[in-house]
């Protein structure tokens, strides 16, 4: 059944979505030019283009489990290759890294030890690039419910990776030139909002109207 209706949906695309615009996708046969990097999760749950009604070929898109980036410096990833194509090559000028609600990588993050031997690659992936938040939540938040400490996990390891982020030369560079902003996002899926990092009050609010971009970490120097 799921194959079936698949190859429905790829019908359904070309006779209709394709065929009345068709000249959006001649444009698309000469390059993309997006001026946004959305990083978020593989949760089948978020559709970024669905989430900010973008068509093919605005949003430079990079997923994996737990909307994670390795930090500069380490084992080359696939992550690393599509942040710095992204900004040098593309042009992108608006990264955005959006976590989500009920988020299973978080999850299973406050819970590590259970997953080094039914899945240890996810073990390897969240021990390696994640444990920064892991221990935060364990020594700071230890006595709160669980609700509240999932929750905690997932906004800071959406500024665990804005800190990831902004170890890459391509993207210091753009930032301290002006011509980059970075953004923390969460996705509720049980409201379809957006929340996102307002550094002047220090926590996620309903992002409605104004952006709330990540302020420059070495804006103090100018």
């Amino acid at each position: 059944m799921p194959m079936k209706r698949l190859i429905q949906g790829l019908n359904e695309f070309h006779d209709n979505y394709f065929n009345t615009h068709r000249e959006l996708f001649e444009q698309l046969t000469h390059g993309q030019a997006p001026d946004v990097l959305f990083i978020t999760c593989s949760d089948s749950r978020i559709d970024p283009n669905l989430l900010t009604q973008t068509q093919p070929g605005e949003l430079f898109i990079i997923r994996n489990v737990g909307n994670i980036i390795p930090p500069y410096g380490g084992l080359n990833s696939g992550e690393g290759a599509g942040i710095e194509y992204a900004v040098y090559a593309l042009g992108i000028k608006e990264i955005i890294i959006c976590g989500h609600t009920h988020c299973g990588a978080m999850k299973g993050l406050l819970q590590l030890n259970k997953l080094s031997e039914e899945m240890p690659l996810v073990y390897d992936w969240l021990k390696c690039y994640a444990e920064a938040t892991r221990r935060l939540v364990k020594d700071n938040y230890k006595d709160y419910p669980p609700e509240k400490l999932l929750k905690i996990a997932i906004e800071q390891n959406i500024l665990t990776q804005i800190e990831n982020l902004e170890t890459y030369p391509v993207i210091r560079s753009k930032m301290h030139s002006g011509e980059l902003n970075l953004h923390a996002w969460i996705y509720e899926i049980e409201t379809g909002e957006i929340l996102a990092y307002n550094a002047d009050v220090a926590k996620f609010t309903p992002l409605e109207k104004g952006p709330f971009p990540v302020p420059n970490p070495l804006a103090a120097l100018h």
